[in-house]
């Protein structure tokens, strides 16, 4: 199908840091096509911090990147509306939080009700907020993973798109766990936002329906 058939599909990626998970989705969109596919291009990635190495991984994939510093507003609403502004000069149909380290005020997160996205690095419910796999190690899950949600105004909280789960060993240390968590984050990420902007993922109430997903695609449960 030519790709002019498609609708465009924008995507602003927001980082904080090295930005992985951006890499992922970049390396994927690419490796499949998104974009003559099936409209899918990620027209701008904004970073909060200026050093983020995420910039540059942007930039790399020949994708504008600029940075709008928090440390710059004296609140965090005045932050999340030069952010929001930012974003929406794109239009985007997807906001994808690709780790970005900030807590988002519950005006911003209505602004972008069901068009905003995240990766957390653990099970959800379990594990909300920082330092997951250290937490993880401390408590003694057998089981430990990666979620990809839609964005409540709780705190790591929203309705689950999909999870990976990985095995937590004997001798894991927060390093070993979070690596293998990692790998999963790069499979899991990109997988979600192309389902949502193909129009397979919808919401009854709290709870995603995805159609024309395996089973193991909702949930990679470790082996």
């Amino acid at each position: 199908m030519p790709r002019s058939m498609f609708q465009s599909k924008p995507v602003v990626c927001l980082i904080s840091g090295r930005g992985s998970n951006l890499e992922a989705i970049l390396r994927t969109a690419q490796a499949e096509n998104w974009q003559a596919a099936c409209g899918i291009q990620v027209v701008r990635v904004l970073s909060n911090e200026r050093q983020a190495q995420g910039l540059e991984v942007a930039r790399a994939y020949g994708v504008p990147a600029d940075t709008i510093a928090h440390a710059d507003f004296p609140t965090r609403e005045a932050f999340d509306a030069a952010l929001a502004e930012a974003i929406d000069r794109h239009a985007p149909e997807l906001v994808v939080l690709a780790g970005f380290m900030r807590v988002l005020t519950s005006g911003f997160v209505a602004r972008y009700r069901e068009r905003l996205l995240n990766i957390h690095p653990s099970l959800l419910p379990a594990f909300a907020g920082l330092h997951t796999h250290r937490r993880a190690l401390e408590a003694g899950v057998r089981v430990h993973g990666a979620t990809v949600h839609f964005v409540s105004d709780q705190l790591d909280g929203g309705p689950i798109v999909a999870q990976a789960a990985v095995r937590v060993l004997p001798d894991d240390t927060t390093e070993t766990l979070a690596q293998r968590v990692l790998g999963q984050e790069h499979l899991l990420l990109p997988r979600c936002v192309r389902w949502i902007l193909e129009g397979r993922v919808r919401l009854n109430g709290e709870r995603v329906v995805v159609t024309g997903a395996r089973p193991d695609e909702l949930l990679a449960l470790p082996r």
